[in-house]
């Protein structure tokens, strides 16, 4: 579900081009669900190939990512490992939303109201072992290094940005934020425009810099931390009668977090929920390689023989794969000279 800091982050824009050259670093599962609710037909269902397979998650990768590695980007994308037990219950929960939105959506089916099938269409969006596998597998034809975590990908990318491995970390989730990412990039993998209220409106990248966050609140890591707990999270839920601005007020009075979590009266162990955050596995010893090798066949052998993509259209985006390439490889042999 994510933290929900909501208007008190502060969130800039920022260019493409002042991305241009640099490394970012993104959480798999965020971006994937973001194509698999988001890349639909007209009445709200997934694309498909000839067998019934869902392919909005590999339009996503292969359409978004090349206009973004055009802008000059070099991307990492980083999938989830082993979920904390902590997070079972999130899980579970999320599980029992999906059943009871496939119910609704099958009802909108039967009485054919368009507008509630694509609504919830979108909110029965689910990763399995084959979407992650070919994702995983068209990153690497594309030449995006890809990074398994241990546990939580969030965990993992805001630790390489802190490391000074990636310059950016990018998802819609602030839990980033209370893993350390200096700078989390949002709207970054979304399309540029979206229709809202039945009109028209452009999406654009916006950065989030911890430093002026922390600073904005007046707050420290840990008491951004304990905010996280009290406002709920991906490992307990929220404290009942606390919102955001509350909980802010509380960690800036409070010195004694055992006594402000027992006075609220919480159902679980505010002490665990802060050491998953603080002991989570991560990988030190990932090593970035980034190289134009284009495995063309590969890609068309997955898109096209497999999934019925349009030969023609995956020619057209790998003539400007190759087209960035030839770019980059003049660019690299002006540097001798």
């Amino acid at each position: 579900m994510g933290i929900k800091f909501g208007d008190l982050v502060v969130k800039k824009p920022i260019s493409f081009e002042e991305l241009r050259n640099k490394t970012v670093g993104l959480d798999a599962s965020n971006v994937l669900f973001q194509f698999l609710s988001s890349i639909r037909s007209i009445d709200g269902t997934s694309l498909m190939d000839k067998q019934g397979n869902v392919t909005s998650h590999l339009v996503g990768i292969f359409s978004r990512f090349t206009n973004l590695m055009e802008k000059g980007i070099k991307f990492a994308v980083c999938f989830d490992g082993v979920a904390p037990t902590l997070k079972a219950q999130t899980q579970e929960e999320r599980r029992m939303k999906k059943l009871e939105a496939e119910e609704k959506l099958k009802k909108a089916k039967e009485d054919e109201d368009y507008e509630l099938i694509s609504k919830y269409s979108k909110q029965t969006a689910r990763l399995n072992e084959d979407i992650i596998k070919e994702s995983k597998l068209l990153f690497q034809y594309l030449g995006i290094p890809v990074i398994q975590a241990p546990s939580e990908a969030e965990a993992q990318i805001s630790y390489l940005n802190k490391e000074g491995v990636i310059d950016y970390t990018a998802s819609s989730d602030m839990d980033c934020l209370v893993y350390g990412a200096p700078k989390l990039l949002v709207n970054l993998t979304l399309s540029t425009r979206r229709k809202l209220g039945g009109k028209i409106i452009k999406i654009e990248p916006q950065v989030i810099e911890s430093k002026e966050f922390l600073k904005t609140l007046n707050v420290n890591p840990e008491q951004l931390l304990i905010m996280a707990i009290l406002i709920g999270n991906d490992f307990n839920e929220c404290v009942k009668g606390i919102c955001t601005k509350k909980a802010l007020k509380l960690v800036k009075e409070t010195k004694d977090y055992d006594k402000m979590f027992r006075d609220l009266n919480v159902g679980f162990d505010w002490k665990e929920v802060r050491d998953v955050f603080l002991k989570m596995p991560i990988e030190k010893s990932v090593k970035l390689e980034f190289n134009n090798n284009i495995q063309e066949e590969k890609i068309k052998e997955l898109l096209v023989e497999k999934h019925d993509f349009s030969l023609e259209r995956v020619e057209k985006t790998l003539e400007r794969l190759r087209a960035l390439n030839k770019k980059k490889e003049q660019k690299d042999l002006g540097k001798w000279f």
